[in-house]
């Protein structure tokens, strides 16, 4: 079984997907793939072209695929290249959680989405994720703003007390994986922990959200949770609230919660994800001492791409054996 990898990834990695079953035939060639810029950087340098005798070998690397690891880009076309490259293509593996979304961008037609399984990495970020949470509670909780502003006067303030964690409440929207492991870690610091799934509907967390001191959204966006965090919400929030969004920016309405921060209705927000992408220079976001901007760069670790391998040859295994892939994307969902 052709199974090629598109993504730039560590030798020894290649060697690791190797071993996995003998009858395996891994294709792999570094120099038909951009440089990444950091570790774990699956769309490598912007600025690589591949000349036209190495684009010619990358499209017949590609052509003779039934399995896939990555695509060009990371982008919807370079997905849609993937799958109208490889004709014979039956389970393409993303390297990212937010596969269903690019799935949704490269408008394949029905046949291709039902010849080919597409797996995201949901899950392997967990880790990074719930502790770049648990930093933006920590932050507001210990006073960040206020010792990043006396640093910069250069003001020795007097003596003052700091909240603690224990015994605060902590709402998590989203029990997924990430969701989960931001449940475990705040247990550990004494936190009482609530949750909602997407299942539970809009009313229990409506329910919930007055009773947290902090909320953490871990949701992936679909028609389902698209703007689910609405003004409404935001506004029932307990005064001095702690917010983290780790999920997607089009959940929450951005505009209310710009208001809910100026006026200090909320203590802060840490936020990894935002409704447009990158942040417009206009945001206020950029500006408010109060919040925690990150370039949508939470998830990413030095050990991503060995979780990704772990995972990829976890679904080649069950992908061998006819079982369910993990991380499969649902095409009338796109999660």
């Amino acid at each position: 079984m052709r199974v090629v990898i598109a993504t730039p990834l560590e030798d020894e990695l290649v060697a690791r997907l190797r071993q996995v079953d003998e009858r395996l035939d891994v294709g792999f060639e570094a120099d038909l793939l951009p440089t990444p810029r950091y570790p774990s950087d699956h769309a490598g340098d912007e600025r690589f072209e591949r000349t036209p005798e190495q684009e010619a070998r990358f499209t017949k690397l590609v052509e003779g695929a039934e399995v896939v690891l990555g695509f060009p880009g990371e982008t919807p076309g370079g997905l849609a290249w993937v799958v109208r490259t490889a004709r014979g293509l039956r389970f393409l593996q993303g390297t990212f959680a937010g596969a269903g979304q690019q799935l949704r961008a490269a408008e394949l037609t029905d046949d291709e989405l039902a010849r080919v399984a597409i797996a995201s990495t949901a899950g392997i970020h967990a880790t990074p994720l719930a502790e770049w949470s648990m930093f933006g509670i920590l932050a507001f909780t210990k006073g960040l703003p206020r010792l990043l502003a006396d640093k910069a006067d250069r003001n020795w303030a007097e003596h003052y007390p700091t909240q603690e964690l224990p015994g605060k409440t902590l709402l998590v929207v989203g029990l997924g994986e990430i969701g989960r492991e931001v449940a475990r870690l705040a247990e550990a610091f004494g936190m009482r922990v609530t949750g909602v799934r997407r299942s539970d509907g809009p009313d229990r967390l409506r329910e919930l959200v007055p009773q947290a001191d902090a909320i953490v959204v871990a949701l992936p966006l679909t028609d389902e949770t698209r703007g689910l965090v609405d003004r409404d919400l935001i506004a029932s929030m307990r005064k001095g609230a702690i917010f983290v969004n780790v999920g997607r920016g089009a959940v929450v309405d951005e505009d209310a919660l710009v208001e809910a921060l100026q006026s200090k209705h909320l203590l802060g927000a840490a936020l990894d994800v935002f409704a447009e992408e990158p942040l417009p220079a206009s945001s206020p976001l950029w500006t408010l001492d109060n919040v925690i901007v990150s370039p949508h760069t939470a998830a990413l670790s030095v050990k991503e791409n060995e979780r990704v391998v772990e995972r990829f040859a976890e679904n080649l295994r069950r992908y061998l054996a006819g079982e369910e892939l993990l991380g499969r994307v649902r095409t009338d969902v796109f999660y």
